[in-house]
């Protein structure tokens, strides 16, 4: 396989770009070699492998047909109040519950009713709601005809949501008498954006305040503080352990956690499982962090994103040990399939230290946000933070048009009842054997070794190509590999010469060689063709460094 026919000057500027902006230079060369192919026939059997991408070519169907089974039943409320040609009233509160249970009995043919009805039920028993209440927020959520109210989340909605949380993200432990408060949002990519904002223009932060982030990490962690709105001064924290000679652990060392004991260290921000490697935090370094909050540094607050949680048996966030000081970040997007449906919510513990904060803030700042919010209530001072996210999310004066559309908090509703039935238990346990079984391809594909962790969600995978160059065939080759070529070369002659496409690890502020290869969005066997094209690459490579040591 000849060399990439991209400069390594070139290759070294637009290696500064984020992975994602990157990944557009992978893509095009890929297309390109696709369509260079002689024949028709080669070009489908090497079509391009965008194993870049992070959107599951997976969708949860069931609770799809229940919304939608839903739909029907509350255009029927709908006609029942007001027939017109294509023209409806809105869904009526009295007796909403019986009517419900007659449409069910008299559509059994309808995709997605039995399970409609059995979310329904669930809810109804396990967080003990009013059946005519609950019917109406859902059948008048569905239609969207009215504005969402409360602003912040649904009511029951927000019961709902939080079981679902507790169940999953918290192994169903909750912390004693914690009340988690939520706030529905246009995603986790929605939720990062608002946090940020609100915890400046609430002086929580300050411009060039010191934050830590767990890297590697998702890049907007990285780009968000670099932005002239911030500036922040961004401490790291590696995961830097081997568990091997060339098998990195993408486990964070003792020491570099004890960064976080630094008082002047005023926020960290993780994924967790963690993006690229895909490992959830492991209990000691969570107990760590908890003796640093309890001791060092009390103030400490936490950004935990965890919408991978749902791929690891027994998931426990850090927002369940240290619910005081986490912001929790959550997203349906990667275990539903619903990417499009824009579904995220931010979770914050009703007594937290952002709030205790905030009232104590110098008196200048504490009347200028008295100011900023005082059009919302006459006790601005009583604003809790979640409720401020929710107004700065519409520039306050727009507070009462805020909140995510009713119909996703619909969908997100039901996505969480079907995660609390058994049918959602069976569909969980066969995203994760679809992800482990790519992951397995990959590795018998390429040859490579990872560490052996229970806790792998395996959504993505990180691979230090340097690393297993060492691992291999010795120090000797990594040095030449090192000394020879950009790190990025390996993805652009892959992407040039076999239409597979991957990101660089190092645009997530991991090791330079490395490389992240989603598992979620291409066919089974495309990951083995993935791991063969890998390895023919290191074969090539250590057939330049054999040809030079002979040379030299």
């Amino acid at each position: 396989m000849p060399k990439s026919s991209v400069t390594r000057e070139e290759m070294h500027r637009l290696a500064t770009l984020s992975p994602f902006e990157l990944k557009g230079e992978f893509i095009a060369l890929a297309e390109k070699y696709q369509a260079d192919q002689p024949r028709q026939k080669e070009r489908s059997t090497r079509a391009m492998l965008n194993a870049g991408r992070g959107n599951p070519n997976w969708v949860a169907t069931g609770p799809r047909e229940a919304y939608f089974a839903l739909g029907a039943f509350a255009l029927a409320e709908s006609r029942r109040v007001w027939t017109a040609d294509n023209l409806g009233g809105m869904p009526e509160l009295k007796g909403v519950a019986a009517r419900f249970d007659a449409f069910a009995a008299s559509h059994p043919e309808l995709p997605g009713i039995a399970l409609l009805k059995d979310c329904v039920d669930l809810a109804a028993e396990r967080f003990g709601l009013d059946r005519d209440g609950w019917l109406h927020e859902l059948t008048d959520g569905i239609i969207g005809d009215n504005y969402p109210v409360p602003d912040r989340m649904l009511v029951n909605a927000e019961q709902i949501v939080r079981g679902y949380l507790q169940e999953e993200l918290m192994d169903s432990r909750p912390p004693a008498g914690a009340q988690l408060d939520l706030f529905a949002t246009e995603g986790g990519t929605a939720a990062m954006c608002y946090i940020f904002d609100s915890l400046l223009k609430n002086g929580v932060l300050k411009k060039g305040d010191r934050i830590a982030l767990m890297v590697p990490v998702f890049t907007p962690y990285i780009e968000i503080p670099e932005l002239d709105t911030y500036e922040f001064d961004v401490v790291k924290v590696e995961a830097s352990n081997f568990s091997e000679t060339g098998v990195r652990e993408w486990r964070y060392p003792e020491e570099e956690v004890a960064k976080l004991a630094d008082p002047s260290v005023r926020l960290v921000c993780l994924v967790n499982p963690s993006n690229p490697p895909s490992l959830a935090l492991s209990q000691r370094v969570m107990s760590q962090i908890k003796g640093i909050v309890e001791t060092s540094n009390p103030g400490l607050l936490i950004v935990t994103d965890d919408v991978y949680g749902t791929f690891v048996d027994g998931f426990r966030t850090i927002a369940a040990e240290l619910p005081r000081n986490t912001l929790l970040v959550y997203s349906y997007s990667k275990h539903y399939g619903c990417t499009g449906h824009r579904l995220g919510v931010i979770g914050l513990d009703r007594d937290n230290v952002i709030d205790e904060q905030i009232a104590a803030l110098p008196e200048a700042e504490r009347e200028r946000l008295r100011k900023r919010y005082g059009t919302l209530t006459l006790e601005p001072d009583k604003i809790r933070f979640i409720d401020r996210l929710v107004a700065d999310s519409r520039q306050v004066a727009l507070n009462h048009t805020a909140g995510l559309s009713l119909p996703q908090q619909v969908q997100m509703t039901l996505f969480s009842l079907f995660a609390l039935l058994p049918a959602g238990k069976e569909y969980k346990a066969k995203v994760q054997s679809i992800v482990r079984q790519r992951l397995e391809l990959l590795l018998e594909g390429s040859g490579m070794r990872i560490s052996d962790d229970p806790q792998r969600a395996g959504y993505y995978i990180e691979l230090d190509l340097l690393a297993e160059a060492e691992r291999v065939s010795g120090k000797a080759f990594a040095d030449y590999l090192l000394a020879t070529y950009e790190p990025v070369e390996p993805l652009f002659r892959l992407a040039e010469q076999t239409g597979v496409v991957l990101l660089n690890g190092g645009g997530f502020d991991g090791p330079e060689w490395s490389v992240r290869v989603s598992l979620a969005n291409l066919d089974d066997l495309d990951y083995l063709k993935i791991g063969h094209h890998l390895k023919e690459i290191f074969a090539d490579y250590r057939a330049e460094w054999e040809a030079s040591v002979k040379q030299g």
